[in-house]
């Protein structure tokens, strides 16, 4: 009898974080600590995908905001997402490649000093919350903020996990 082939599955690509850091240093931020919670939520979501995480100051910041968004002042958090509308994502190496998430290490220090929190939880939170947006998450609606929040905390508690 012969033997079926079997359909190979698609290869598993690891995720890729790629990091900068502009407008610091930014002291009590631990860059590899960073990119490893990234690589974690990436898992978390099971994606081979590729995240271009960016920490900045106050001052880029309030200018991408500005230029984007109209609003002249610094924000914590923004999400530049490659995908066109409902489309796919650009593939590159295997990998989906989500876009950009910019993190003002300015603000989320202040933040996290105001909800008396570590800066790194900070941080995390604010990752999250970015990366979620790149996936087509929004806060638009009350219901939309609730599956976003719930979203966001189970991102947070993956990343934050001592393992994997």
């Amino acid at each position: 009898m012969p033997r079926r082939s079997r359909r190979a599955e698609p290869p598993v690509v690891e995720p890729l974080v790629r990091l900068a850091v502009r407008g610091g240093p930014h002291r009590g931020v631990s860059r590899s600590t960073l990119e490893r919670r990234a690589l974690k939520m990436l898992r978390h979501l099971e994606l081979s995908a590729e995240l271009s995480l960016s920490l900045v100051a106050d001052a880029e910041m309030q200018g991408l905001n500005r230029d984007y968004r109209q609003k002249d002042r610094p924000t914590d958090v923004l999400a530049f997402a490659l995908r066109e509308g409902e489309g796919e994502s650009p593939v590159v190496d295997g990998r989906e490649v989500l876009g950009d998430v910019v993190i003002s290490v300015d603000t989320a220090r202040r933040q996290a000093a105001s909800r008396r929190r570590p800066l790194l939880d900070e941080l995390t939170l604010l990752l999250a919350h970015g990366l979620l947006h790149l996936l087509g998450y929004d806060h638009e609606t009350d219901a939309e903020e609730a599956e976003m929040n719930a979203a966001t905390r189970d991102l947070v508690a993956a990343a934050s996990r001592r393992k994997a």
